[in-house]
């Protein structure tokens, strides 16, 4: 769990430019510490060099040569705490992922609001 005094640091992985920056801006907005990734592969390098703490995942089911789940479990190897929040525009995502559900800690289903976002990031975060 992220401490409450400090903002908390989210890493957002999401092929889907607007999604990633309209996912960014509204993080910030609310006083989020934002790191960013378009594909997996970044992601890990980004999850291995980052110094400080990284509190929370937000990655998109469904990307190109790894899925959000698979990349929880591998940022996971070296950062166990990591609380996860998987996104999918396909509903059928969370049905063929339930397998996997143990990698995520919640489920965000695309479109959302940012409300809605910054609901469930702070649920992710407390819970």
């Amino acid at each position: 769990m992220a401490d409450p005094s400090s903002p908390a640091t989210i890493l957002i992985v999401e092929d889907e430019e607007d999604v990633r920056e309209l996912t960014r801006d509204v993080l910030e907005m609310n006083g989020f510490t934002v790191l960013e990734s378009l594909d997996p592969a970044d992601a890990i390098r980004i999850a291995e060099t980052h110094p400080g703490s990284i509190d929370l995942l937000i990655t998109d089911v469904v990307m190109p040569r790894m899925s959000g789940p698979e990349l929880a479990r591998r940022l996971r190897d070296t950062r166990p705490a990591l609380r996860v929040l998987c996104m999918s525009g396909y509903p059928e995502s969370a049905e063929r992922g339930a397998t996997g559900a143990s990698e995520w800690n919640a489920w965000l289903q695309k479109p959302f609001t940012p409300d809605g976002l910054v609901a469930k990031v702070r649920e992710c975060l407390t819970s």
